[in-house]
């Protein structure tokens, strides 16, 4: 596990993007209290999910509208029908950590 930033660094219903290791990770705080992190990148184009809207576990793709869920990296809105990478993400002691290996089996 990779310490990304401060849990007050992420405020709820924002993401940011954050690059760990050479892989753009969008870090979400999600409407339902819980962090989550996918490839930050829309697997319809090639454009970065950190710049979308959050909207309970969705990620939305601010470029044509595709929507993923955050805890499985599905597509749940066209055009996109490829899942993103999901990264199992860590709170401890105030800060955020996450995993490079993808807990969904997707790779970029």
């Amino acid at each position: 596990m990779i310490r990304i930033c401060a849990v007050e660094d992420v405020p709820k219903g924002t993401v940011i993007s954050a690059d760990v290791d050479g892989i753009q990770l969008a870090l979400v705080h999600g409407e339902d209290d819980q962090f989550y992190a996918v490839f930050d990148e829309c697997s319809h184009a090639a454009v970065a999910l950190s710049e979308g809207e959050v909207e309970g576990c969705t990620l939305e793709c601010w470029l044509h509208g595709s929507r993923f869920d955050l805890r499985t990296g599905e597509p749940t809105g066209l055009p996109a029908t490829e899942p993103v990478p999901v990264y199992p993400v860590e709170v401890r002691d105030g800060d955020i950590y996450v995993s490079l290996t993808p807990s969904n089996g997707v790779t970029r």
